[in-house]
């Protein structure tokens, strides 16, 4: 088509098959065409869906058959026609993820800035009455689909759905929390449209001058902050850390529309089925929301050491949070793994256990209101970071600390 950002000009493609070659994301074929002079005749066809306009076929092509707008008149006809700011609202058992709150709160600055709406996107079964809670934390429109197939999360019906709505509503500036879901989730709907993502960020801003999504993440094991764009392409997406944007407070006087969504049964379809749910028993508080927690590392030298950790965060109602080496040995589950790789935590006091505190653990709590360290090595990185540090043998500091908040709080 003449409007297509790179067409094969049939006139001149001789069917050489350099193009295909040259291609490296396999989106040329050749296929046969009209007879030539009695005999039959192949044309290169570009598949536009897996095509991203680098140019190789270009290049490679002798004959000039091949035809490719300029990326920058290409992106300027179609980034005018992306609006709003759009937040997945997770949501698990009919109950809003916090995470989500903490997007609204964030995407409400950026649409704000960009004089745009703030969308939120609700999936799931029988989830409706959520949609006043989006509206008070912000939301300007609720986009809902609400089908028995999303009564649970799963990758391909979900990813489908909200591809979709992209391509049928073209947001602007798409955000997700990064969480389990959360970056399983995303990473599906940036490919098939052929868009960039940040994941883990931990700062969002506008370019005052491009209008840019500003996506600011650690790299390098938290060393530096690299700060990533999406000039050519829509919507800017990312992922964010939870507990690092301030929750939108809700607003009784707040007004909202919702738009609920009838898409095609393909959609939903999944060749994945969801046959039980084990939730892992834990009797402490969830670290992801907890206000208090206590973390264990390799110096508790073995896992059946982690009962001092669990019994003081019991005692005094915290999360019971790991480094990556405890989670590396098997000594606890990696949903309690804090920093780089594990989770984000932001509590008002973090008590660290036998963590020497590198880089990529001080990642993941090192924006505690208060952190308290417990180890006998004075040299260890964590006390730089601390508040207050306690130099000893933790297997004698622990148990004194258990049983002083139990005489404290009378338990």
């Amino acid at each position: 088509m003449p409007d297509d950002p790179i067409r094969i000009l049939e006139d001149k493609c001789v069917g050489c098959g350099l193009c295909v070659k040259a291609c490296p994301f396999a989106a040329i074929v050749l296929e046969e065409s009209a007879e030539t002079e009695g005999k039959p005749k192949k044309l290169a066809v570009i598949d536009l869906e897996k095509c991203t306009l680098c140019g190789a076929c270009v290049e490679a092509c002798k004959f000039d058959a091949i035809e490719m707008r300029e990326k920058a008149e290409t992106a300027a006809a179609d980034l005018a026609d992306y609006k709003d700011v759009w937040v997945f609202a997770e949501q698990a058992d009919g109950e809003i993820n916090t995470i989500a709150y903490e997007m609204l709160g964030a995407g409400r600055q950026l649409a704000d800035e960009l004089n745009m709406n703030l969308c939120a996107l609700l999936l799931g079964h029988n989830v409706e009455e959520k949609v006043a809670e989006l509206t008070r934390r912000g939301a300007d429109i609720v986009y809902l689909v609400d089908r028995p197939e999303l009564a649970y999360y799963q990758d391909e019906p979900y990813a489908a759905v909200i591809t979709e709505l992209v391509k049928r509503h073209k947001p602007c500036i798409l955000l997700c929390g990064a969480s389990t879901i959360g970056r399983s989730l995303i990473s599906r709907v940036a490919v098939p449209l052929h868009t960039g993502l940040t994941a883990d960020c931990t700062g969002l801003a506008i370019d005052p001058e491009t209008k840019n999504l500003l996506q600011t993440r650690p790299a390098f094991g938290g060393n530096i902050m690299a700060t990533i764009i999406t000039p050519n392409h829509r919507p800017q997406m990312a992922t964010v850390r939870h507990k690092v944007m301030k929750e939108a407070q809700p607003d009784d006087s707040k007004t909202g529309r919702t738009i609920a969504e009838e898409l095609a049964e393909a959609l939903f379809l999944s060749r994945a089925k969801r046959t039980e749910f084990v939730p892992e028993e834990e009797t402490t508080v969830n670290i992801a929301e907890a206000d208090i927690s206590v973390s264990g590392g390799r110096g508790l030298q073995k896992p059946e050491n982690f009962s001092l950790v669990r019994e003081l965060a019991e005692v005094i109602g915290a999360g019971v949070g790991s480094s990556r080496a405890a989670v590396d040995a098997g000594w606890i589950p990696y949903s309690h793994q804090v920093g780089q790789t594990g989770k984000t935590v932001c509590p008002k006091i973090y008590i660290a256990c036998g963590i020497s505190g590198q880089i990529q653990h001080l990642a993941g709590m090192g924006s505690s209101d208060i952190i308290v360290a417990i180890n006998k090595d004075p040299e260890a990185p964590i006390f730089k970071l601390a508040t207050y540090g306690i130099v000893g043998d933790l297997f004698q500091i622990v148990p004194l600390l258990t049983q002083e908040f139990k005489k404290v709080l009378g338990k």
